[in-house]
């Protein structure tokens, strides 16, 4: 039963964490596009690519927490 919990624990961390940086990177481009309108490319580019890893990095981790609560 303890185990369960602290492996909820885990998957709400490994969930909150990207979410918290796609919140973080949405924030900012949407001011750098507030300050410099014309350098509107380069930040979508940027975000885009922040965005991606962000959520591979989520999907990883809950596949990994998948296989963590199938064991035992």
């Amino acid at each position: 039963m303890a185990r369960q919990i602290i492996l909820f624990l885990v998957f709400a961390l490994c969930i909150l964490g990207p979410s918290g940086v796609m919140a973080a990177a949405a924030f900012a481009s949407i001011n750098a596009l507030g300050r410099n309108p014309s350098a509107a490319p380069k930040i979508f580019t940027a975000m885009t690519i922040t965005l991606i890893f962000a959520e591979a990095l989520a999907i990883i981790a809950m596949l990994i927490i998948f296989q963590l609560f199938q064991v035992g």
